[in-house]
């Protein structure tokens, strides 16, 4: 599935539908985190599409639309608005896939168990190499499980909606395999990177955020049909916040190593991907 742009509500995206209907292009709805993605099948389609939704989303009322609507319309569609808490849990579950919300639940069990006085065998077991007592070399997970170590709520708040939107999208519109090698790389890599600048006492998923973001960015201007793309201001956002955790003046404890790490490492498989990778 292809997608060719996205509206806030499936009753304005039904008017485009059934105009692209007219034009033998067959069009789907996909709920997201903020209204419907509209997609489409065939690769052959996608500029004709895409064109038509640049010019309604322009001239939203323009009477062809309403016209398709009376001659392709689907008197039996149902737009189904709900509950809104309920959309909200939809939402959060439709905007990402199985290992996303994986990843995300195993570190919320993970950051409450800490909280409820566990946080001591919690981190002698999950730690990086030399955080605790001296390790086995056989102890091979701690090169990744310190990505899921959280020690405080904007932390593991920052972390995990970065990680839910972003890694949502990968998963859902590339597939889980490139989300799956950007957090096994993402979450070693940059932690064993951030040892050697820092020492062993460190935690969190940044690595893994700021290589899902260095992926996004190179993917979504290398392959914008992947419809991954992300706002100039977001990745503005995302590259100021890494600059600024050098400068220590927020006075926190940030593992800058581990970020310039995921993006460097996010950024190498976007390249890779976006000359190789079929979508």
């Amino acid at each position: 599935m292809i997608e060719i742009g996205r509206l806030p509500n499936s009753r304005a995206a039904q008017a485009l539908i059934d105009y692209l209907k007219g034009l033998n292009i067959s069009c789907e709805l996909m709920p997201t985190e903020q209204g419907v993605a509209l997609m489409i099948r065939e690769q052959q389609h996608f500029e004709r599409a895409h064109r038509e939704y640049l010019h309604f989303i322009n001239n939203p009322y323009d009477e062809k639309y309403l016209a398709a609507s009376w001659e392709n319309g689907d008197t039996h569609t149902k737009l189904d608005y709900g509950n809104p808490s309920l959309q909200l849990v939809s939402q959060f579950i439709t905007g990402a896939g199985p290992l996303t919300l994986a990843v995300f639940f195993i570190c919320v069990v993970i950051y409450a168990a800490m909280n409820l006085g566990f946080a001591q065998p919690i981190f002698e077991q999950l730690s990086f190499f030399g955080a605790t007592a001296p390790n086995s070399a056989t102890e091979f997970w701690r090169l990744f499980t310190p990505s899921l170590l959280h020690f405080s709520a904007m932390h593991i708040i920052f972390n995990l909606l970065w990680w839910w939107y972003l890694g949502g999208k990968i998963e859902n519109k590339i597939g889980l395999a490139p989300l799956f090698i950007l957090l096994l790389v993402g979450g070693t890599l940059p932690n064993i990177l951030q040892y050697f600048i820092a020492g062993p006492q460190f935690g969190g998923l940044s690595g893994v955020v700021y290589a899902v973001v260095g992926y996004t960015w190179i993917m979504g201007h290398k392959r914008p049909e992947s419809g991954i793309g992300l706002p100039p201001a977001y990745i503005g956002f995302m590259l100021l916040w890494l600059v600024l955790g050098f400068t220590d003046m927020f006075g926190l404890s940030i593992a800058n190593g581990a970020h310039v790490g995921g993006l460097i490492v996010g950024v190498i498989q976007g390249f890779i991907d976006s000359k190789t990778r079929k979508i």
